[in-house]
């Protein structure tokens, strides 16, 4: 029996992943940690000295991630990480203390199957463009931008180590930011965030005479429930660092 605790319980995001974890006969949910809440406990660490953890799930805010996982690797806890804005750094960070405490931690940007697919699918369309850039649609109440996933394609991406700019003409911005915002590879990356959208993108590619765009639409929360339990289940089992759901799939 894998003991799960949720942090960020009670955020829409967090209540999918607690009712889904009921429902798998192979995990028991220990935890609800949310700073909100009369039943939830207030920090990973309340809820660490009441209850025996082996895998948190942290689907909080972009300021408070680092310091959790941080808390969760010292501890032994293994972490499945939902939560986006990490830094390049801290990522970098994260993989080494993860090695050295031995202790299994994921990283992953999108965990929508379809989504991940779509950045594989990117990944491979690279390799025969010469230019591309990603434009990515999020509620109103994503606080960071650009989202991780559009962070995560554009890395992807950039494997082959070529510009995705190649041929364009000198450019000026009459309204800064109008080009986007530019990333590995030269890369630029659009973020649009209004009502009406969950989490929405879209990768252009262009060359002479051609367009190709691949694009990925959730709709439902419950389409990142599979890749979390897969997330779950492979730290319980393993003591790596994992950044992408791809490379568990």
């Amino acid at each position: 029996m894998i003991k799960v605790a949720v942090c960020g319980a009670l955020g829409k995001m967090g209540k999918e992943v607690c009712s889904t974890v009921e429902l798998n006969s192979d995990m028991e949910l220990v935890a609800k940690i949310d700073i909100a809440g009369d039943d939830t406990y207030k920090s990973i660490e309340e809820a660490s000295k009441d209850k025996d953890i082996d895998v948190l799930v942290d689907f909080t805010q972009p300021k408070s991630i680092f310091e959790n996982a941080k808390f969760c690797l010292n501890s032994g806890i293994k972490i499945v990480i939902g939560t986006t804005g990490l830094k390049d750094e801290e990522i970098e960070y994260l993989k080494n203390l993860s090695k050295e405490k031995n202790t299994g931690c994921l990283i992953a940007p999108n965990f929508s199957t379809g989504a991940v697919l779509m950045m594989m699918f990117a990944r491979q369309a690279a390799k025969y463009f010469d230019n591309a850039e990603i434009i990515e649609l999020h509620h109103n109440q994503k606080k960071d931008a650009p989202s991780g996933t559009a962070i995560k394609t554009a890395l992807m991406m950039s494997e082959g180590g070529e510009s995705f700019t190649r041929g364009n003409c000198p450019e000026t911005e009459t309204i800064k930011g109008a080009r986007g915002g530019i990333s590995y590879n030269d890369i630029h990356i659009h973020s649009v965030r209004m009502p009406g959208y969950m989490a929405s993108q879209e990768v252009l590619f262009g060359s002479n005479g051609q367009v190709l765009k691949i694009r990925h639409d959730s709709t439902d929360r419950k389409c990142y429930m599979d890749g979390v339990m897969l997330g779950v289940r492979h730290v319980f089992k393993n003591n790596n660092f994992v950044y992408g759901l791809e490379n568990i799939m």
